[in-house]
């Protein structure tokens, strides 16, 4: 195996194609139908979550990529969206030896989270081969050429004309944004919460004064896991200075944050309790955020991080 390319590592340390109105669940975003002649012609073995065998016939050439679903995740959460967050371990065969060229660690670590915006680059076929892919799903891809970013394809020594074979793991698959179902909040002079199709919220703040004490306010509720505290919590946040509505903090058009929430009261109060899908509104009284003014704060809770992540 050769020396990792630039643009695996980033995948495979770091922290798809579908922003759409909706926040659908596994069960009503069913993957594209599987292509059955690559099941035969790369048969894959082995366990979930292990480093693949792939019987490949080689050599193996395509001008057009296809994939298939070897196995299909049981997890709720589809990708859907170009700016989720996911944890996959792969590994890409040659198909003109049949060897393997890289793969990932396979160590179980949830922690190697990646947009899919930076998958996407490097291999453009993925964001259809996932689509609507779920926590335990493997998938078979195979990639013509031109199908891999040239520079990465060419650091693991394969040639600008050959056809490559990938198995994806999906390890993990956190939520775009809150799709929980939506409350009622009672309480004149609060600010209001307005979304996007896609779920990006913004705010409404009136002129009045803001409140004194902090403000917990559960926008939409989530049927996810309960935030307990003994683990990051992975979250989009938005926020914006009450006097001045200039908005102070966003995460929206970067990635989502994971958030630790021993050390901090004000996040614990507001967070811990709440459940995975939901989108809490906070207000930080001037007193606690260290500024001359209010803060108001929208957390979309994306999923639970493990106690490792930093």
């Amino acid at each position: 195996m050769r020396k990792i390319p630039a643009a695996l590592a980033i995948l495979g340390l770091a922290t798809v194609g579908l922003a759409g109105c909706s926040l659908p669940g596994s069960s009503d975003c069913p993957q594209p139908a599987s292509d059955a002649e690559l099941l035969e012609l790369a048969p894959v073995s082995g366990e979930f979550g292990e480093a693949p065998e792939v019987d490949l016939y080689t050599p193996f050439h395509t001008t057009d990529g296809s994939w298939a679903t070897v196995e299909q995740g049981g997890g709720s959460v589809p990708i859907t969206r170009d700016d989720q967050l996911v944890v996959l371990d792969f590994t890409i065969v040659s198909g003109e030896t049949g060897e393997t060229v890289y793969a990932s660690s396979y160590s179980g670590d949830l922690s190697n989270v990646v947009s899919m915006t930076e998958v996407v680059p490097t291999f453009p076929t993925w964001d259809s081969a996932l689509e609507c892919a779920t926590e335990g799903t493997r998938v078979v891809v195979s990639m013509a050429p031109g199908d891999m970013e040239a520079e990465a394809a060419a650091s693991v020594g394969l040639a600008e004309d050959e056809t490559a074979v990938a198995v994806i793991d999906v390890r993990n698959v956190y939520l775009g944004a809150a799709d929980g179902a939506d409350q009622f909040n009672s309480g004149t002079g609060l600010p209001t919460v307005v979304r996007d199709p896609d779920g990006r919220p913004g705010l409404i703040i009136p002129d009045g004064a803001a409140p004194t004490d902090v403000v917990v306010q559960t926008i939409k509720k989530g049927d996810g896991p309960v935030v307990e505290g003994d683990v990051p919590v992975r979250v989009h946040m938005l926020g914006v200075s009450w006097d001045d509505k200039e908005q102070v903090k966003t995460t929206w058009d970067t990635r989502a944050e994971s958030l630790p929430l021993d050390g901090d009261p004000v996040l614990s109060e507001a967070l811990v309790g709440q459940t995975v899908g939901s989108q809490v509104m906070v207000v930080v009284p001037a007193d606690q955020t260290g500024t001359d003014q209010a803060t108001v704060f929208v957390f979309d809770i994306l999923g639970l991080d493990p106690a490792t992540t930093q």
